[in-house]
């Protein structure tokens, strides 16, 4: 077998940013089955609806998706800059 007796090498800057672009993709997705979730809840035996509960966890819920996703965004935006720029040119002056 060619080339299994060398472990494949990644570089660490590379792979961190691909599973950041793997978190952001399924962030979605995480939300939507966090959103849905409360459909699954059991009512309690009072005759009081637990709304409070349920906006809360709701509430809760849209503000960590937020905070994840400006995370990722923070996260992922050196790598997105250093895309768009083309190979070989020089920055323009005013941009850093």
């Amino acid at each position: 077998m060619p080339g299994s007796a060398t472990p494949l090498f990644l570089a660490r800057r590379s792979y961190r940013r691909r599973r950041m672009m793997d978190a952001a993709r399924l962030l979605p997705l995480v939300g939507l089955v966090l959103i849905l979730l409360p459909m699954l809840w059991h009512p309690a035996d009072t005759p009081i609806p637990d709304t409070a509960r349920g906006m809360i966890y709701l509430f809760s819920v849209w503000v960590g998706l937020i905070l994840a996703a400006a995370a990722l965004a923070r996260g992922l935006a050196p790598a997105l800059d250093a895309e768009e720029e083309a190979e070989g040119s020089t920055p323009e002056p005013g941009d850093s």
